[in-house]
């Protein structure tokens, strides 16, 4: 699918159901690009038609594909490691390696979108797209960067994660970017693919959610560009099976319409509202070493409910007798499932 639109980040908008869709991001250098939505390995139907639009996009038209399609001694690309950490690892230095290993996977120029990014998949689905982009290591973009992100934030409890995005205007176009907001310790920032090494990675050191997004704005308008909305979601779960959807739209901010101050406040009743949620949100999933000590894993919010027991059917009058157990034995008492 293709549109013809011309951008920055994004793809100009022609209503709000695409936006619902997730499919802003449908533009590369200016040109509409094709997704694939046949999955990996590409099919050959997806193929041709990615070399067919390479010809027209890049400056030497053709000859650029039978360049790379014609030689055979093409120098071997380092596929990036999936970022491991030692225990001592601080939080910050996490999310610095994360960010590295998305930028090491580069910014996709191809003209083929290779993840198909559906917004009202629930979680657990984008987490397996998210697995399969580590074990491809192909190039992405800004949103499949932000559920790369999700994927690899999801073993730090301590780190919330939320989507941040922005609609923005320039030359008579509106473009849209989206980051994945971070806060930890009382301090924002973000993790995020662009094309400018100001508009993703922001470190952990804002202290309100109003400074991050201040930073954004800062470094829009050095690309003469005017920030237009600012859309944010809630925090994600951590669980990585929850069957919940990603909030990506609780608050949708016009900057136009708001003074400054009356931005910030805004920016900081959703913070509010976010750390809310959170202290009433079930923990997530144990991980493998505590699944050895626990029962079965407690569901997040979003999350299917079970019962605790299944109760088998009996002829009616009829009861079943419990061997008596010490009641020093009670505490360790699980209900089998």
């Amino acid at each position: 699918m293709i549109r013809s639109v011309v951008g920055f980040e994004g793809v100009e908008e022609r209503d709000e159901e695409q936006e619902e869709e997730g499919e802003e991001d449908l533009r590369d250098g200016g040109v509409p690009f094709f997704v694939n939505r046949g999955g990996l390995p590409v099919d050959e139907e997806t193929w041709e038609r990615m070399w067919r639009h390479v010809a027209r996009i890049h400056p030497n038209g053709e000859d650029i594909g039978k360049g790379i399609r014609g030689c055979n001694d093409l120098p071997k690309i380092p596929i990036p490691s999936v970022p491991t950490y030692q225990p001592t690892t601080t939080i910050p230095q996490r999310l610095e390696a994360i960010q590295k290993y998305i930028r090491d996977l580069q910014y996709n120029h191809t003209g083929t979108q290779f993840f198909e990014i559906k917004k009202s998949r629930p979680l657990t689905a984008l987490m397996d797209i998210a697995k399969e982009m580590t074990r491809e290591s192909l190039p992405i973009k800004c949103l499949e960067a932000v559920i790369l992100g999700i994927y690899l934030t999801n073993s730090m409890p301590g780190v919330e994660r939320f989507p941040l995005s922005f609609k923005t205007h320039f030359s008579g176009n509106h473009f849209y970017h989206i980051v994945l907001g971070v806060h930890c310790g009382g301090r924002f920032g973000a993790l995020g693919m662009s094309r400018r090494d100001d508009l993703m990675f922001k470190p952990l050191e804002f202290r309100s959610l109003a400074d991050l997004v201040q930073d954004f704005q800062g470094a829009y308008r050095g690309l003469w560009h005017s920030l237009r909305k600012v859309k944010l979601g809630q925090y994600v779960s951590h669980d990585p099976h929850s069957v919940e959807q990603i909030e990506w739209k609780h608050s949708i901010l016009d900057v136009d319409k708001l003074s400054p101050e009356e931005l910030r406040r805004e920016l900081e009743r959703h913070a509010r509202d976010m750390r809310l949620k959170i202290g009433k949100a079930v923990p997530p999933s144990p991980t493998k070493d505590r699944k050895k000590d626990m029962g079965s894993p407690l569901r997040g919010p979003g999350s299917p409910m079970r019962r605790n027991s299944r109760v088998e059917r009996r002829p009616s009058g009829e009861k079943k007798v419990l061997d008596p157990k010490p009641s020093s034995d009670m505490n360790g008492y699980q209900i089998r499932v």
